[in-house]
């Protein structure tokens, strides 16, 4: 089939008045087509080129080069190049294209770029109109000229190659991208040419054709084809225009394309191997997978880097069928050449992948390379991740030679001390390797197991970071956390208090405020770390190994059982067995026991304790374990330290060392607790050795104050409260109210000994005259005064005795005789007022009694009264 033909000249250089025109067009290309094609063959001369060019300048001005699809969906291939014009316009520009109708191939199913450099594109209009041989039909058969020198160009251009096919097969697509062409800036319009032809060869056929071009313009940013030649001066035209521009002709680019197929192809390329892109198309999957492509170049022997070698496994991986015998051989070698150094994990993992896909389809000597650089790489480069061959794939002397060279080094790194701070992922690595191997670890298991145990913890503790981690999982024993989280409330603020027993902090008042427990499942359910494939599936494959592991956590579990529980929740472990464990079962057992009791702290210790399956008589333990997992690093109430108290001898209290939580609970139960007196009274007789300094001295106190509540404390007690408080410091505030309160109240009351009361006086201690005063002011006291005459006239002794104490107790005692025995003596009747002058002169002297009545009469403070706040000022 004859294709249509069009000549075209356009207007002289410079010379505005002239337009251009068609000289010759060929059959069926109608007006509106020919309206279409001539803006496309417009022609801007470079940058300083000569109003007259010689011979040679005119053959070295760029030729614009064009395929184009144009709106009936016919399309156009073309070349504009100068010519010699008349005098008056020494150069014109001539077209001469040739038009494709829809559905109608190129000659000899050619694609557009092959006709660049056909010898049969004129410069001038023939004679014989456009019925000359077109310059498609005339190419010579087999490949195409445009072909030759494409290897060496794609040499030439190795820097820019992964970009540049990356950007046209983007460019390639059925949809165009959005944002203009992409341009390509060479100094030679020809080179731009030799781009669409590395890219014609490389992309598939469809996308080739869909590859619209021009290899010369001035404008690039209103061009509407998908891929522009520039001249480097028309370089910073482009970018300013928002385009994606390659500067070919200029220093090579810094930075990588991330398409892992434009990588492997520019590899082919600088390869001379351009026949693999073909071969690649042969394999399935994706056209621009880089698998496949990866493939045929490795078993070529191109070299590839890291990412394109784990393209290669990973599609072999999937598509182990796809290969045959020769192929899968050869791409085995390519990935276990020893002269590769630049392997990453993520190729590693590939490779197990393919060798998991191989593994029994082939036979063992050629899956036994890469199951040799699998275990070698887990051995010497540390990656965790991987997936190891089974035990028998080194069954032979392949086996043997592995296990002589890297059996020494796994059992030496892990009789290594430093596997406290070894990864898990690792540890779990190497003894999965050691199997594997045929190593005997049977000596080295106890150590490795006591090392191993609290990495898990650490691990899984720095994933859960922060008050509810990074799934808002607050933890057992911590419910007031996951209560946070769920209304959206800010972390409690805990003041820091006192140090308790045990040596932890307490917060003051912590042990009178139970909260709930918290709900497994707050926030969702916590992931599991990054290690736990790995380590159940060595706990699954080795028993040795589960038995030292489970009982290395248990053995750590009662020091610290909500990091245990936290990581149970998290990893599954595996509870079969002849092995107790009553610890690991007790952390087990509490997400789900909160979640079921909420804030029943009572029954969830029950439940906990009964999960052990061991009694606290026996396993003392147990105990610790309970308490950390209920209270963590709360204090319990005094209710629940009775419970704890009651739950097992002072012996197992003793070797759990749950004792401190119980005097934890004492010192930080609220003032108002009455049993915390009681309680306090236990604990000072089962662990008299246990507990000792500030807390022994602080709970004294708290005995103290039962004994004066409820006994007869031994004499001396107005000045023990004082020594023991000073013994005591810093004291919890609520034991110090508690303390100053009892020995004022027992101060106040009419059968105090009179040596207590005068040792309160002399102390002239401004903390307990100011709560002598306080409870001096409260109703009962008020309600004795105004009713019980001897009450009254003992009080009116006690505070206008000792006058010269200090300061605190004279201001102190005035006040009271104003403000609280006045106005109760004002309340009675006359016979009562008498009985109290009565009584005073006779318990005292009839001064006394006088002073009294003189008191009494007075409406304002009275002579006495006087006299005694003159003494304190002059004091």
């Amino acid at each position: 089939m004859s294709l249509a033909q069009v000549h075209h000249i356009s207007a002289a250089a410079g010379d505005e008045s002239a337009e251009g025109r068609f000289t010759a067009v060929g059959r069926g290309v109608t007006a509106a087509l020919l309206a279409e094609l001539e803006p496309l063959f417009a022609y801007v001369l470079p940058d300083g080129a000569p109003h007259r060019p010689t011979d040679a300048e005119l053959r070295s001005l760029p030729q614009a080069f064009t395929y184009a699809v144009l709106s009936d969906g016919s399309r156009a291939v073309g070349r504009t190049a100068p010519a010699r014009g008349e005098s008056s316009a020494p150069v014109r520009f001539h077209t001469h294209a040739v038009h494709i109708p829809v559905g109608v191939p190129l000659p000899g199913d050619r694609l557009p770029v092959e006709a660049w450099r056909s010898p049969h594109w004129a410069t001038v209009t023939p004679a014989g109109g456009a019925s000359l041989s077109d310059p498609l039909g005339a190419l010579p058969p087999g490949p195409a000229p445009v072909r030759e020198g494409l290897d060496d160009f794609a040499v030439s251009r190795g820097p820019w190659l992964a970009a540049v096919l990356s950007d046209l097969r983007r460019a390639s697509e059925e949809a165009a991208p959005a944002g203009g062409p992409v341009v390509l800036v060479e100094r030679r319009s020809a080179d731009v040419a030799r781009w669409l032809g590395l890219a014609a060869v490389a992309l598939p056929r469809e996308s080739a054709e869909r590859l619209t071009f021009t290899t010369y313009t001035r404008r690039p940013g209103s061009s509407a084809l998908r891929v522009v030649g520039v001249a480097p001066e028309d370089a910073a035209a482009a970018r300013e225009a928002g385009l994606r521009v390659h500067v070919c002709a200029d220093r090579p680019p810094v930075e990588a394309t991330g398409d892992v197929w434009a990588r492997t192809a520019a590899r082919v390329w600088r390869s001379r191997a351009p026949e693999l892109f073909q071969e690649a198309r042969g394999l399935p999957g994706d056209p621009f997978a880089a698998g496949p492509l990866a493939v045929v170049a490795l078993c070529a022997g191109v070299g590839l880097g890291s990412e394109e070698r784990a393209a290669a496994a990973a599609w072999a991986a999937e598509r182990p069928y796809a290969l045959d015998a020769k192929r899968t051989g050869q791409l085995v070698e390519a990935l276990t050449s020893p002269g590769i150094d630049d392997r990453t994990g993520s190729e590693f993992d590939a490779v197990g992948r393919l060798f998991g896909a191989l593994d029994g389809r082939c036979p063992a000597p050629v899956t036994a390379p890469l199951a040799a650089m699998l275990v070698t790489e887990a051995v010497r480069g540390g990656n965790g991740s991987l997936e190891l061959p089974r035990r028998d794939a080194f069954v032979g002397p392949e086996g043997e030679a592995i296990a002589g060279v890297l059996g020494p080094e796994t059992l030496t790194e892990l009789e290594s001390g430093a596997g406290g701070s070894r990864p898990v992922a690792r540890t779990v690595q190497l003894l999965r390797v050691a199997r594997l191997l045929g190593m005997n670890t049977r000596d080295l298991l106890p150590d490795v197991a006591t090392r191993l145990a609290p990495a898990l913890l650490r691990e899984t503790e720095a994933e859960t970071e922060g008050p509810e981690g990074p799934e808002g999982y607050a933890g057992p024993g911590r419910p007031e956390a996951a209560a946070e989280a769920a209304a959206g409330t800010p972390g409690l603020t805990v003041s820091r208090g006192a140090p308790g027993p045990s040596g932890a902090v307490r917060a003051p008042g912590s042990a009178g405020t139970p909260a709930a427990p918290r709900p497994s499942g707050t926030a969702g359910s916590p992931a599991a770390p990054a290690f736990a494939p790995a380590l159940l599936e060595l706990l699954d494959e080795q028993f040795d190994v589960r038995t030292a592991l489970l009982g290395a956590l248990d053995r750590i579990a009662p020091e610290d059982p909500g990091a245990v529980a936290r990581f149970l929740e998290r990893v599954a472990l595996p509870f079969t067995g002849t092995q107790a464990l009553p610890h690991l079962r007790m952390c087990a057992e509490a997400p789900g026991a909160m979640t079921t009791l909420g804030r029943d702290r009572t029954a969830l210790w029950h439940r906990i304790l009964r999960a052990a399956g061991l009694s606290p008589f026996a396993e003392p333990l147990v105990l610790r374990t309970a308490a950390g997992l209920v209270w963590e690093d709360r204090a319990p109430t005094v209710e629940e330290a009775r419970l704890l108290l009651e739950a097992a001898t002072s012996d197992a209290h003793r070797a759990a060392g749950t004792w401190s939580r119980l005097a934890d609970a004492a010192l930080g139960a609220p003032a108002d607790a009455e049993e915390a007196e009681a309680l306090a009274h236990d604990l000072l007789r089962a662990f008299p050795q246990e507990i000792q300094g500030r807390e022994r001295a602080a709970l004294q106190l708290l005995a103290l104050c039962r004994d004066l509540r409820t006994g007869a404390p031994e004499p001396g007690w107005a000045d023990r409260v004082r020594t023991l408080r000073d013994r005591a410091a810093p004291l919890e505030p609520q034991v110090q109210e508690r303390a100053f309160t009892a020995l004022a109240e027992r101060l106040l009351a009419p059968d105090r000994p009179g040596a207590e009361l005068y040792a309160f006086v002399r102390s002239d201690d401004t903390d307990l005259i100011t709560a002598y005063d306080r409870a001096a002011r409260t109703e009962p006291t008020r309600t004795r005064l105004r009713t019980q005459p001897a009450y009254a006239a003992d009080c009116f002794t006690v505070w206008t005795a000792h006058p010269h104490v200090g300061p605190a107790w004279t201001t102190t005692a005035a006040a009271l005789l104003e403000e609280v025995l006045r106005p109760a003596v004002r309340s009675m009747s006359a016979e009562l007022v008498a009985e109290v002058e009565e009584t005073v002169g006779r318990t005292g002297s009839s001064g006394r009694a006088n002073a009294f009545r003189d008191w009494n009469r007075s409406r304002t403070l009275g002579r006495l009264g006087r006299r005694i706040v003159g003494r304190v000022r002059r004091g």
